[in-house]
């Protein structure tokens, strides 16, 4: 009888883990083609500025947008 409790909890613990993987390859997916669809500025967005070469050390874009294109 434990023996055939461990596989089903070893079972229900994979289908959670293969549902968990799923919802983050989506997500991937989903930043992967907003990034490439409009061509990075998606990632410029979040920077509230006239300037976005000043905005990155501002307050408004925690982040430096900019170093993921700088190879």
């Amino acid at each position: 009888l434990l023996s055939l409790l461990q596989k089903w909890a070893l079972l229900a613990l994979s289908a959670c883990s293969i549902l968990g993987c799923l919802c983050c390859l989506l997500g991937l997916a989903v930043a992967i083609g907003l990034t490439l669809g409009t061509q990075g500025r998606a990632l410029l967005a979040p920077c509230a500025g006239a300037n976005t070469a000043l905005a990155s050390g501002s307050r408004e874009c925690p982040f430096d947008p900019t170093r993921v294109y700088v190879s």
